[in-house]
């Protein structure tokens, strides 16, 4: 692990791969570590002819985190965007995007494919559009445009999902409990979740660090975001969408509405995906990744109107 200092703060990041080759930049999730994306994905990814480069967001694992800032008081951020005032937060999904920027800069690539899941697909999506000389090619992951008239998450998982873990320090097993439990609930019908694998990832990412209150910062930020379709038609970058049809976090109407907003973007629903990349679809999504990022455009078809 490496730190490099961008945007004023320090981010914690890994790379695979020869450094002579064309960048592709991960860019995790939300209250997600820059281990969600494996070992062998990066390792695959960069047999494929890349550099691959890896990342904690900010309020994650071994970067900066904003403990000066209090948690975000979630009624009080609801109350000022249903008054369409727009509530002050720690930082933006726009800083975020620029913590990336100044990564690349840290380590001196002038341009990188960009690929982000979820939260990172947001930021991704706002590297392509407001950092467009820099961005090579963008793959937005189950993620969406912030269209407020697309679908919410399903109650029950946006309950699980804001439901407080115990302290890991204090119940271990209780805190893997709760968030295997969520695991559990946003895998795909056809893929459901290896319990061994990801129990042994959220401990990795315990170890690294824990901090709730960083995942509520980054959750104000996404709150925060807006609408982005304006944005999304000006990206010009060969662009790639990709979205589990079993995703019960982000719908995937919200996948479908990102392709519909960025010109020429193919689409790529996969089947029985949930709201995660099992392995066992791996080799599908770093082949999609590698076919746009070589403007070979092979996996998927464009989204119907």
């Amino acid at each position: 692990m490496n730190i490099a200092i961008s945007n004023g703060i320090e981010l914690a990041w890994d790379s695979f791969g020869d450094a002579t080759n064309e960048a592709i930049l991960l860019i995790s999730g939300l209250g997600t570590q820059m281990i969600r994306w494996t070992i062998p994905f990066c390792e695959q990814l960069a047999a494929a002819g890349y550099h691959v480069i890896r990342f904690d967001n900010r309020d994650t694992g071994c970067s900066t985190h904003f403990s000066s800032s209090p948690s975000p008081d979630f009624g009080a951020l609801a109350s000022a965007l249903m008054a369409g005032r727009r509530p002050q937060v720690p930082y933006t999904l726009g800083d975020m995007a620029v913590d990336a920027i100044g990564l690349l800069d840290a380590l001196g690539i002038a341009r990188a494919h960009v690929v982000g899941r979820s939260m990172g697909g947001m930021i991704a999506q706002i590297l392509a559009s407001d950092h467009a000389d820099r961005i090579l090619s963008l793959t937005s992951i189950m993620s969406s445009t912030g269209n407020p008239a697309l679908p919410q998450a399903a109650p029950d998982v946006m309950a699980m999902m804001m439901r407080p873990a115990p302290d890991p320090a204090v119940d271990q097993e209780g805190f893997l409990a709760v968030r295997l439990a969520f695991a559990r609930r946003i895998a795909g019908a056809g893929y459901p979740l290896n319990e061994e694998a990801h129990r042994a990832l959220l401990l990795e990412e315990m170890y690294r660090n824990h901090d709730p209150d960083g995942v509520a910062r980054q959750i104000a930020g996404m709150a925060v975001a807006g609408d982005r379709r304006s944005r999304l038609a000006t990206i010009t970058a060969p662009t790639l969408v990709i979205h589990g049809t079993d995703d019960p976090l982000i719908p995937p109407a919200c996948g479908h509405d990102t392709a519909l907003s960025i010109p020429n973007a193919i689409y790529l629903p996969i089947e029985g995906m949930g709201h995660d990349l099992p392995r066992e679809l791996d080799r599908t999504v770093i082949e999609a990744i590698c076919n746009v990022a070589g403007k070979k455009i092979l996996a998927g078809t464009q989204p119907p109107a």
